[in-house]
């Protein structure tokens, strides 16, 4: 809404706006100057505690470490520091870190290819200085590090059916390495035995005793090490870090089994697949994907903290990067939020991965600071949310009332801003129970002069936390054209007149699935298909376009967040590819 808008509305109503303004203001400046002090005072005292000791109960050590982030896509790269495009870790980063509020980090380790092939596996002397540099410098900022051994689990250890003798004898003369060049740091360093371990050409029966078998042998090396390592904090993986009940239920008796204390169990969350990844119609965050998620951190704690035994997530996220809308902005914003809360109802910590995506490691500035906000919010209260953030408007004609329903999460709500100034109740928006309505004059206003796309964005608040954006956006009916590529890849011109895209459905005649992803009719987000926005386009991925039957049209159904759907038909015909409306 523009400023000459604003002044040709009625003059009492601009007074009432004001009004309510003046007394918001006032109430959120009070509200904010004692937070702040508040904040100011709880800063101190994390800051003070950070260069104290580890604790020696290993449930207080672990929980000291929340909150974590991960290193990522670094000394784990192959083959070098920044062959993943991340720069050289310097002190900068770690301070950075520090005053963001993180109190750990793991700092995953690739080791093989800075290793001997053969006996003795002798780790170049150079690497392990560097990465004994690195973890001393995160040591020095106060924080825990949690280091392991990476990527090597999938390129040398998941051999261990086939190569069993070569396979042991590689991780033992590792950790052996590991063990004498760290025995001498501080109980902050904890030591993970392997990350996201994995059995090639093995039964379910043989991938459990070779799990057993790491973790004991890693266990028994480096408590005989000698130094501080006689009582480290040692990590121990489920298989592939899965937070599965049979999985856990292996790890928990390997810990029993061990009969020793300061051991800490640790797996990788990311998400109920379909959501993660946007496919089979796992478009939302919706009660199924959330009442997966509380069950799996609900099990983490029975399993393990119930019983006495830290859990250390070491790695949680999604497995599509956050900036690659694959999962829409809202639905994305709700599993983060939900996922910090169910970490900490459940006395888990978690750690953030990060391979770059998150943090600008460079600029030290988050990629996406409304993302970190509600996460370092979700570290210590809850956010509200609602169904949707997103609110769409018709081009033309008139525009009805919409409503939309709050997810306060345990807090009340609070108002409904644009900006610095605040709606108005009755006249803007009104709120019968969890169903927040705005006017069809608040929208009409809201929308501007209807250009596509977002014409305004409003803020719900809460009693705490972040602020929940609806933003309010200009569409019509998305319109398709006819297109002919190769099985490369099939452009299709497409005006998406404000309209996002949700998911793509492909179908036969006879009603079968099509595509590559051949259980499900709705297909992989960013893998089958994907919006290009700046260039009016929608594009099918050859993964997609090779699984086509030859010379079989399939229909496609293009499903749009406004609720519009589009239809379109394709062929493929060797590797020609035509398409038309449909």
């Amino acid at each position: 809404m523009n400023v000459s808008q604003r002044s040709a509305r009625p003059h009492g109503r601009r007074l009432g706006r004001s009004a309510a303004l003046l007394v918001a203001l006032l109430t959120t400046t009070s509200v904010a100057g004692g937070t702040a002090f508040a904040d100011q005072d709880h800063q101190g005292d994390q800051s003070a505690s950070l260069f104290r000791p580890a604790p020696r109960d290993p449930m207080a050590a672990v929980a000291a470490m929340q909150p974590s982030w991960n290193l990522g896509n670094t000394l784990d790269a192959i083959p070098d520091e920044t062959s993943w495009g991340n720069p050289l870790t310097t002190k900068a980063l770690f301070d950075h870190l520090r005053s963001q509020g993180f109190r750990s980090v793991r700092i995953p380790v690739t080791w093989y290819t800075h290793q001997s092939a053969t006996a003795p596996y002798t780790i170049d002397a150079t690497y392990l200085a560097r990465v004994k540099q690195v973890i001393d410098l995160a040591l020095a900022d106060g924080l825990y590090v949690e280091m392991n051994v990476h990527h090597d689990s999938w390129k040398w250890i998941a051999d261990i059916s086939t190569d069993h003798d070569n396979v042991m004898a590689r991780f033992n003369s590792t950790w052996q390495q590991i063990a004498a060049a760290f025995k001498d740091e501080p109980r902050k360093l904890l030591m993970e035995s392997v990350n996201e371990p994995q059995f090639n050409n093995a039964t379910d029966a043989q991938k459990t005793t070779y799990m057993n078998e790491l973790n004991t042998s890693f266990f028994t090396i480096v408590r005989n090490s000698g130094g501080g390592n006689k009582d480290r904090l040692l990590v121990l993986p489920t298989q592939g870090c899965t937070p599965s009940q049979p999985l856990m239920d292996d790890l928990n008796a390997e810990i029993a089994s061990l009969h020793d204390r300061n051991l800490v169990a640790t797996v990788h969350y990311y998400g109920y697949y379909p959501f993660s990844v946007n496919i089979a119609g796992g478009t939302s965050f919706d009660a199924k994907t959330q009442k997966m998620q509380a069950d799996t951190f609900a099990l983490m704690h029975s399993e393990f903290v119930s019983k006495g035994i830290p859990v250390y997530l070491g790695e949680y996220g999604l497995l599509s990067e956050p900036n690659s809308n694959t999962v829409e902005q809202g639905e994305l914003l709700k599993y983060y939020e939900d996922v910090n809360y169910q970490a900490r109802l459940n006395g888990v910590t978690s750690a953030l991965w990060d391979d770059g995506n998150y943090l600008d490691r460079t600029a030290l500035k988050w990629r996406e600071p409304d993302l970190m906000a509600l996460v370092k919010t979700s570290w210590t209260t809850r956010s509200g949310t609602a169904s949707t953030d997103n609110v769409f408007v018709p081009k033309s004609g008139p525009i009805p009332a919409q409503t939309i329903t709050l997810n306060r999460n345990g807090q009340w709500f609070a108002g409904l801003w644009q900006g610095d100034m605040p709606l108005i109740p009755y006249l803007d928006y009104t709120l019968n129970g969890d169903q927040l309505t705005l006017t069809s004059d608040a929208l009409t206003r809201l929308a501007g002069d209807r250009a596509y796309g977002v014409n305004s964005t409003l803020q719900v608040q809460y009693s705490q936390g972040e602020p929940w954006q609806l933003h309010v956006i200009s569409f019509d009916k998305p319109v398709v054209s006819a297109a002919t590529g190769t099985s490369t890849a099939l452009t299709i011109p497409t005006r998406f007149n404000g309209d996002q895209l949700a998911t793509m459905e492909a179908k036969y005649a006879d009603g079968t699935n099509a595509g590559s992803s051949s259980w499900t009719a709705f297909q992989a987000f960013n893998t089958a298909f994907a919006p290009d926005y700046a260039g009016n386009a929608l594009v099918l991925k050859p993964d997609f376009l090779n699984a086509l039957k030859d010379g079989t049209p399939a229909t496609l159904t293009f499903h749009f967040w406004s609720g519009a759907t589009v239809g379109y038909q394709v062929t493929r015909s060797g590797t020609t590819v035509t398409g038309t409306a449909s």
